[in-house]
């Protein structure tokens, strides 16, 4: 059982551009049975975890048209905002993830943790103690600015790397916080 974040970014260490849009993402070439795919991961996962911004972005590309919420296993939504659930898997929560580590633990069965996004909430597991490995698939665009991949300061240790068609694909675990430089 681990906390993992697993996720795409740009070149330039960006989920999502500043409006949301992930068609970047879309566009890239993969190998669904590839290194480092999203199906042999998605298989020891027990629970997913996410914010508000990609629990919308669910419910705008993914639940439309009559088409049920994607994921069966338990879904916690990190929010202080009022959001009613569009299933019974999924249960909104609030402060940070160390007040939520054992319901999520019970949840999750034995399997993985999934922090599915964004940056800023995984970087909340990390400085919870509760971020075990970053799995991200970096694609070849760069776009200058949008939702950061993990804004917080950590020092990463390479643990695998492989390339899936037009990614390079890399798990890496956290070695700690890094320091702020002296102004």
């Amino acid at each position: 059982m681990a906390f993992r974040y697993y996720t795409a970014t740009t070149l330039d260490g960006f989920l999502a551009d500043d409006h949301d849009n992930l068609d970047w993402l879309l566009s890239q070439p993969i190998d669904e049975d590839g290194p480092m795919n999203y199906g042999d991961f998605f298989a020891d996962v027990g629970v997913a975890v996410m914010g508000h911004t990609t629990y919308q972005w669910l419910l705008d590309h993914e639940v439309t048209d009559g088409k049920p919420w994607p994921y069966e296993i338990p879904s916690f939504v990190f929010t202080h905002r009022g959001i009613s659930p569009v299933a019974e898997s999924i249960s909104v929560v609030s402060g940070s993830p160390a007040d939520h580590r054992d319901r999520l633990l019970d949840a999750a069965g034995g399997k993985d943790v999934w922090i599915v996004g964004g940056g800023d909430l995984a970087a909340q597991f990390a400085e919870a103690d509760m971020l075990d490995d970053i799995i991200v698939s970096i694609a070849p665009v760069t776009l200058g600015a949008g939702r950061p991949l993990f804004p917080r300061r950590f020092d990463l240790e390479l643990q695998e790397f492989d390339r899936n068609k037009a990614f390079l694909c890399a798990r890496y675990t956290l070695a700690g916080p890094r320091e702020s430089p002296a102004p």
